[in-house]
């Protein structure tokens, strides 16, 4: 699979949407939603989380005439956005189904774009379904993990926090298969 264009904007955007909602969050005292979700930690790990791909990448193909796959890198990255958009918005407090939509839709665009940018080097291409939904499988593990660490072992989800984690998980998974399907069909499409 081949992006045509440079899309640098792209990436660059939604990183900087994310740090930005992330700061006003984190240094804007008194806004109640963003009471007791570790916001300092976000402001850190996020723009890690989101540079951690391209850093690779970059490394992995140093001195080689590739062009960047900025479309996959801005789709890592876009789970975050929506993350602190959501928590901007009040949209888990006010709307019952928005964390479940966002795990299983986070994970689509995730793992579609860490698909993208293995694809390519990929044989046979149906390897990279089950790929695919292993890494998100184990990404979702690692994020309730995060979150029980930051903000669940000691707040106010504890009650609830055993079904949450489950159902956030088979999402999470869900949205990584279906992410490997539609790279799988994308890329029969184009050859």
């Amino acid at each position: 699979m081949t992006q045509r264009g440079n899309s640098i904007w792209l990436p660059a955007a939604v990183l900087v949407l994310t740090v930005a909602q992330l700061a006003v969050a984190e240094w804007v005292p008194g806004i109640e939603r963003f009471a007791d979700k570790a916001f300092g930690a976000r402001l850190i790990a996020y723009p890690v989380m989101m540079l951690l791909t391209p850093a690779i990448w970059w490394l992995v193909n140093r001195g080689r005439r590739k062009r960047p796959p900025y479309v996959a890198f801005a789709l890592i990255m876009l789970p975050f956005l929506v993350d602190v958009t959501g928590n901007s918005l009040d949209l888990y407090d006010t709307v019952i189904w928005w964390d479940d939509f966002n795990h299983f839709v986070n994970w689509v665009f995730l793992c579609l774009g860490l698909a993208l940018v293995i694809a390519p080097t990929l044989r046979p291409a149906w390897v990279l379904v089950a790929l695919v939904t292993g890494f998100g499988c184990v990404l979702a593990l690692g994020w309730e993990l995060g979150e029980w660490y930051t903000f669940i072992r000691h707040g106010t989800e504890l009650d609830t926090a055993y079904e949450d984690t489950l159902g956030d998980m088979a999402l999470g998974t869900l949205g990584s298969l279906v992410a490997g399907f539609l790279v799988l069909r994308l890329g029969r499409r184009r050859t």
